[in-house]
Order: structure tokens, then sequence, then C-alpha cells
């Protein structure tokens, strides 16, 4: 008997990921959120983060934003604004935005450009949390 489920990660650009899972965790606003075979029925938010997912016996990690997951019977879609894979963050990028996020989080000028700043910061310590561990 088999132990996967299928799992689909889409964003407004591409279908990032595609395939029979053994395994996945992601970020939710409550904290982490695995997910097997079997898992009964809902509905989650996606929170910035990483995703991880076991194939074939391995780990994989990739970086997701904001976004929704569906847990149907053995399928998963997730549907995130961005997804990104190690190879794919550029390391020099993401220190700029850091940097960007934690100078408008000084200003404080209004409470979007809050809310807006702690969500840039967020995506960008997400991705240079997973490319600091497959560098």
């Amino acid at each position: 008997m088999s132990s996967t489920f299928y799992l689909e990660i889409l964003t407004p650009e591409r279908k990032f990921f595609w395939g029979d899972v053994e395994s996945i965790i992601v970020k939710t606003p409550t904290g982490e959120m695995g997910i097997l075979k079997g898992h009964i029925p809902t509905v989650a938010v996606i929170d910035i983060g990483s995703i991880k997912i076991k194939k074939d016996g391995k780990w994989f990690e990739a970086v997701l934003s904001e976004g929704f997951m569906e847990v149907k019977q053995n399928h998963v879609i997730i549907l995130v604004d961005t997804a990104e894979w190690p190879d794919e963050i550029d390391e020099n990028r993401a220190r700029a935005a850091k940097a960007r996020a934690e100078e408008r989080l000084q200003r404080r000028r209004s409470e979007a450009e809050y809310i807006q700043s702690k969500a840039a910061l967020a995506r960008a310590m997400a991705r240079l949390k997973v490319k600091g561990k497959y560098n």
C-alpha cells in the first residue's frame, strides 16, 4: 500500500511543484503543520516561510510566501504568491531586501507601511535562512 499523496504547489506565474510525496511540513500562522497520507480534509493559511517536502525518502526545502492550502483525500493543493527553490534565491538581493525592510520598519510612517515592511522582512529572512542551509 502506497504511503504517498499528490501535492501541487501553484503560484500565479507557474506550477512550482507537482507529484507524489510522503510528507510535507508547512508554516502556518499558528506554527508548523505536518501532512501525511490520509490527513483529514482541511483548509489552512500558509505563512511566509519554508516548506519541507519528503519525496522518495529524501527531504527537499523551498521558500513560500503567503497563501492557502487545501487538503483533500490524498491530494494537497497549495496556492501561494511566490515559491522558490534554494538555487533560485539571489542571496545579495535577499540581503538588500532585508536591509530595506528593516529601514522602513524604523520609519513607521503608517500602519499599512508597517505591515508591508514586516512581510518584506519575513520574506527576506525566509529566503536567507533556506539559502544558507544549501550553500
